[in-house]
């Protein structure tokens, strides 16, 4: 019997930070990837103060999405899926939002909270055997921390979405340029007293952790000193506590033009890296790790996965 054919779908993560695009041909025990993109666009910029996504916000992502139909009409991707993460959930007017990219044929699905982790918990234990293994995927609003094992059946033993992001974080306790120390320390217990309840629930320690999205990436970058940003690099790296911690040190006593300036450190995430780091580092000290692999394998593969298996399931049993 043939190998079946792959299939040629397409990914769109619009999450608080960063829209992403992925289409990739995936086929069992394979995922190939056709065409990637990433773009900073801080959807979620002044949410946390209005309650509102921002008119301008809002046509920054319209204008990427736009961009994205381009292209996946150019590689022939026959399904697509897109969802918009924390920022469209909070957000009053996430309707007028969704209804602005289906102009473009994009119809964008606000995923819950559970949802989102679920699919980062898929897309990162893609190809990885490991049990008691902590999915973390720290975004701009929320930060997703899943606790399962992975393998050829992955099982989910706890989920949990915080509202906890390196641009709320910012917002809520990092207005000064650069942070007093007052402030940082501010946001650390912050950061701590929303995080801590998710991990006094965790149902077993974890035993190794995945870092997923765009502070675990950057901060590997930053260590790597990388002035290109080269994923073959990035992605398995082992980041170690420690480095979280001085990194963050590092960045949090500079001024955001000193930041902008730092090799590994997309300038559009200058802004947010200082809480997204303070995060991660909080993060694996609650659960008792002294290090991270970070992967690029993320909730994009997530929701190109969960794509394919709905497809050759048909319609009505998704």
């Amino acid at each position: 019997m043939s190998a079946p054919e792959p299939r040629r779908v397409a990914a769109i993560d619009i999450g608080t930070v960063t829209t992403r695009l992925l289409v990739a041909d995936i086929a069992p025990g394979s995922i190939a990837e056709v065409a990637r993109s990433t773009d900073i666009t801080h959807l979620g910029e002044d949410l946390t103060r209005t309650g509102r996504l921002s008119g301008a916000a809002m046509g920054r992502v319209e204008e990427v999405v736009a961009r994205y139909a381009a292209e996946i009409e150019r590689t022939g991707a026959d399904a697509v899926r897109a969802v918009a993460t924390s920022a469209s959930r909070d957000a009053a007017n996430a309707g007028e939002f969704t209804a602005m990219l289906a102009r473009h044929g994009i119809v964008a699905e606000v995923v819950s909270g559970a949802t989102e982790a679920r699919l980062a918990f898929a897309g990162a234990t893609w190809g990885v055997d490991a049990e008691d293994v902590l999915v973390n995927d720290i975004g701009g609003g929320s930060t997703e921390i899943v606790l399962g094992s992975a393998g050829a059946e992955p099982r989910v033993a706890f989920a949990r979405s915080v509202d906890v992001g390196s641009r709320r974080v910012t917002e809520v306790c990092l207005p000064s340029d650069p942070p007093a120390p007052a402030e940082f320390s501010a946001a650390r217990a912050y950061v701590r007293d929303l995080l801590g309840p998710a991990f006094e629930a965790l149902p077993a320690p974890p035993r190794s952790s995945i870092a997923l999205a765009g502070t675990a990436t950057t901060l590997v970058a930053i260590d790597l000193g990388l002035t290109v940003y080269d994923p073959a690099r990035v992605h398995g790296a082992v980041l170690a506590r420690d480095r979280v911690g001085a990194i963050a040190d590092r960045l949090a006593a500079m001024p955001l033009s000193e930041r902008l300036e730092v090799p590994g450190l997309h300038p559009g995430r200058a802004p947010v890296i200082v809480a997204g780091a303070l995060i991660l580092g909080e993060l694996l000290d609650l659960a008792g790790l002294d290090s991270t692999v970070v992967s690029e394998h993320d909730i994009l593969y997530g929701i190109a996965i969960e794509l394919v298996s709905g497809l050759e399931r048909g319609p009505g049993l998704m």
